[in-house]
């Protein structure tokens, strides 16, 4: 990988691909949507907003939605990263950081598609998804690319 400075480090769990971030790593959440419960297989997404992301091989890529794309090695299958088109800026997940508690979630996201059974008695702030995002800068609508859930018409998020 180039040299300069590095703030975090990370990759798949093939090695396959493997990053780098050349700025300082920015507010980390947890986001409960759908898109990102399907997109993980998990009950939320760990997610760290990062800048100046080398990566060494390529990604695969998949557009979730009409507003963003999910990066993840083509051979192990590991999610690394949620990418709003036009941004420079990409959401790593914190799993794939070779230390993951290198940075602390600040809030949660999407709770209106928080699982039963999940109590984080953590006391962070709770926002549920809104037109915009929690900036109210981002896109009033978004149109899921997800497989819709059988049985469920309409449901894919």
């Amino acid at each position: 990988m180039a040299e300069g400075q590095t703030y975090a480090t990370g990759g798949c769990q093939c090695g396959r691909i493997r990053f780098r971030v050349t700025e300082p790593l920015g507010r980390a959440n947890l986001c409960h949507c759908r898109m990102c419960q399907r997109a993980t297989g998990n009950a939320f997404a760990p997610l760290v907003t990062a800048r100046g992301v080398v990566f060494e091989g390529i990604p695969a890529r998949f557009a979730s939605s009409d507003v963003a794309e999910r990066g993840f090695c083509r051979d192990c299958g590991t999610p690394l990263f949620y990418a709003p088109v036009g941004s420079d800026a990409v959401e790593l997940m914190l799993g794939a950081l070779d230390d993951p508690s290198a940075v602390t979630p600040a809030l949660h996201y999407g709770i209106e598609s928080r699982v039963a059974w999940l109590h984080l008695a953590d006391g962070l702030p709770e926002h549920e998804s809104r037109p915009g995002g929690l900036s109210g800068k981002g896109p009033r609508r978004i149109k899921s690319h997800q497989s819709p859930v059988p049985g469920r018409a309409g449901e894919s998020r």
